[in-house]
């Protein structure tokens, strides 16, 4: 995965990445996010075009890496 693609990922595709993070189906990012599913498995799609992901555990790892840990959350300034 290319450093650059990452950085071109939208927010919404940033969004899609968390709730795959969190274990949630397509359809419930759809419902969480008020999209279709198909378009939760669209955004999906371009994130793995943009970062060259080769299936959805691929993609599990990117999401993984750009989700904030618990102590990163933790540390992060409140405002």
């Amino acid at each position: 995965m290319v450093p650059e693609a990452i950085a071109s990922l939208s927010d919404r595709e940033r969004e899609v990445l968390a709730h795959l993070a969190d274990g949630l189906t397509y359809a419930s990012i759809a419902r969480r996010m008020n999209l279709s599913p198909h378009t939760v498995d669209t955004y999906l799609r371009r994130i793995r075009a943009k970062t060259k992901a080769r299936n959805r555990v691929h993609l599990l790892r990117l999401a993984f890496a750009l989700t904030p840990t618990t102590e990163e959350q933790a540390a992060a300034p409140r405002s």
